[in-house]
């Protein structure tokens, strides 16, 4: 399975917090998923960081990269035909990062790890705590 992480979820696993429950560590941990953390992650990350909204042990453009390379994470670019998908989108979430993942979780077909409610109501697949669901209204 191809998993794009949430970028909470990202900050959970790296940190090693304790909101990451053990089946969805487990999840993230089974080496037949290949994981992947979006570059709108990292924009995201890059601007609470120079907000103050996020701490970082070291210089933020290295920080995530290492982390990434660490955890056996890929990394996710983002290109012009995920793009196409969010004028199509409902507006169930209204943050402009997590619309994006919801994009790329469609073009690429990954699935989500995440613990946001709203990134449920897609006709996406997710996953958390372990367990896959696919919402299919929107």
């Amino acid at each position: 399975m191809k998993v794009l992480l949430d970028t909470c979820t990202f900050l959970w696993i790296i940190t090693d917090n304790k909101a990451l429950s053990s089946v969805s560590r487990d999840f993230f941990s089974d080496p037949s998923h290949e994981i992947f953390l979006s570059a709108i992650s990292v924009w995201e990350m890059l601007v609470k960081f120079s907000l103050g909204k996020i701490q970082l042990p070291t210089p933020v453009d290295q920080f995530i990269p290492q982390q990434r390379e660490r955890h056996g994470i890929g990394s996710l670019s983002l290109e012009e035909a995920s793009t196409g998908h969010l004028p199509k989108l409902p507006l169930h979430h209204r943050d402009p990062f997590d619309r994006m993942l919801i994009c790329q979780a469609i073009q690429h077909e990954l699935t989500i790890l995440t613990p946001d409610p709203l990134i449920t109501q897609y006709a996406i697949r997710t996953v958390w705590k372990g367990f896959p669901h696919k919402i299919d209204s929107c």
